[in-house]
């Protein structure tokens, strides 16, 4: 159960009853939308992070899922596992996200992606060995949109766990 209030659509000003209706009135926006100028440069970042970028949709997902498992947030890892499955990912890649890098359903790039946000998550920090092995498989730009990815995802599930945001039926 929400922490607080979902804020007040119809005291709203227009353009976050804009966005509102854009993102479907999820309870996520309608709990960021209490602070406007936030909401709009949040969404405007989440939409770079999934739409704008170079990195490989289906290691987007895994690395923004698994943020979402190790931070606890139930509603953000059902939220990607369903936004994984339309990227393409399959029922397996999607199950054994539990188990991480552990899994032998991942190939070696995708298992570096998990470890990278193992490390992100567990220990503000990301191995020599590990960022040299993803740098040599990813491109700088996707390197840097991993990174923001797990940042940004890893913000969005303590938000989410911190507000008690409900989940949607």
């Amino acid at each position: 159960m929400a922490r607080m209030e979902y804020v007040d659509i119809d005291s709203a000003n227009d353009r976050v009853k804009e966005l509102l209706d854009k993102l479907e009135h999820k309870n996520i926006f309608r709990m960021l939308a209490h602070s406007p100028s936030h909401f709009e440069t949040y969404v405007r970042m989440g939409n770079a992070i999934r739409f704008k970028g170079e990195l490989d949709p289906g290691l987007r997902e895994l690395a923004i899922t698994r943020a979402g498992i190790l931070c606890k947030s139930e509603y953000e890892v059902i939220a990607h596992k369903r936004i994984g499955k339309g990227v393409g990912l399959d029922d397996a890649k999607i199950g054994a996200l539990e188990s991480g890098a552990d899994s032998d359903t991942y190939d070696d790039l995708e298992k570096d992606v998990l470890r990278f946000t193992d490390e992100i998550v567990k220990s503000d920090s990301v191995s020599d060995e590990l960022f040299h092995r993803l740098q040599e498989k990813l491109s700088p730009g996707a390197l840097v949109e991993l990174h923001l990815a797990v940042g940004f995802y890893i913000m969005t599930s303590k938000f989410l766990v911190t507000f008690g945001v409900d989940l949607q039926k």
